[in-house]
C-alpha cells in the first residue's frame, strides 16, 4: 500500500510553503505521520466548526471539487455505499468541498449521504494541507456561484486521508488526475490494516 502512495507523491514538485500552487501536479500535500491543523469549516447548518473537534475521532477525510463534478459525485456515493463498513471499523466519512452549505445540501440530498459535508469556501483547510491549486480564469463564474462569492480562482485536488483521534495522517490518496479516485474496496482493505 505505501508503494501506491510512493508512486503517487513522485510527480508532486514540493513547494515549500506555498499556499496555491500553481498546477494539480505541483502541490505540497501534507503526509503520512504529519497531523492536520486545527482550522474552520462550516457546516449544513451554516455554523463554523474547529477541525480539532471534527476529527476528534478517526475519521475517512474525502476532499472533493464540489457537487457540479461528476467525478466527485460518483465517489460520494461509493463512500455511502460502503458507509457501514466504515463505521464497523471505528471511523466516521468527513467529506469536504469548496461549495458553500446550500450546494452541500443539494449534494446531500442528490446522493443521499448520511455521513457529514463540510465547506471549505475560504479555502483554509484546502491550503493548510496544501492541496489548493489556482484554476484557469474560465472557472471563476462557476466557482463563485458554488462557493457563495468566497472562491473564484483555486480547487483542491480530489484526496482521501484517514486521520486517528490525534488528528495524524495514517494513510492518504491523492492523484492530479482529478477523474482518478479512491475505490472503496481498496479504501476497506487500507482500514482492516491500520
Amino acid at each position: 500500500m505505501k508503494r501506491i502512495i510512493t508512486i503517487l507523491l513522485v510527480s508532486f514538485s514540493f513547494l515549500g510553503n506555498a499556499q496555491v500552487a500553481d498546477a494539480p501536479e505541483n502541490i505540497a500535500p501534507l503526509l503520512i505521520g504529519e497531523k492536520i491543523p486545527n482550522v474552520k469549516l462550516v457546516g449544513l447548518n451554516g455554523k463554523a466548526e474547529d477541525t480539532n473537534s471534527i476529527f476528534s475521532k478517526k475519521t475517512v477525510v474525502v476532499v472533493y471539487r464540489g457537487g457540479w463534478c461528476p467525478y466527485c459525485n460518483a465517489q460520494l456515493s461509493d463512500m455511502q455505499a460502503i458507509e457501514s463498513d466504515i463505521v464497523g471499523l471505528g471511523y466516521q466519512i468527513v467529506a469536504i468541498s469548496p461549495d458553500a452549505p446550500e450546494f452541500l445540501k443539494e449534494t446531500e440530498g442528490k446522493d443521499k449521504l448520511a455521513y457529514k459535508l463540510f465547506s471549505d469556501s475560504e479555502g483554509q483547510f484546502s491550503k493548510a494541507v496544501g492541496i489548493a491549486f489556482s484554476t484557469p480564469e474560465k472557472y471563476g463564474d462557476m466557482l463563485g456561484k458554488y462557493s457563495g462569492g468566497k472562491n473564484t480562482t483555486w480547487l483542491p485536488v480530489p484526496t482521501v486521508y484517514v486521520v486517528n483521534e490525534n488528528q495524524e495522517i495514517e494513510f492518504l490518496y491523492i492523484n492530479p488526475d482529478y477523474s482518478k479516485r479512491l475505490k472503496g474496496d481498496l479504501l476497506i482493505s487500507v482500514l482492516k490494516s491500520l
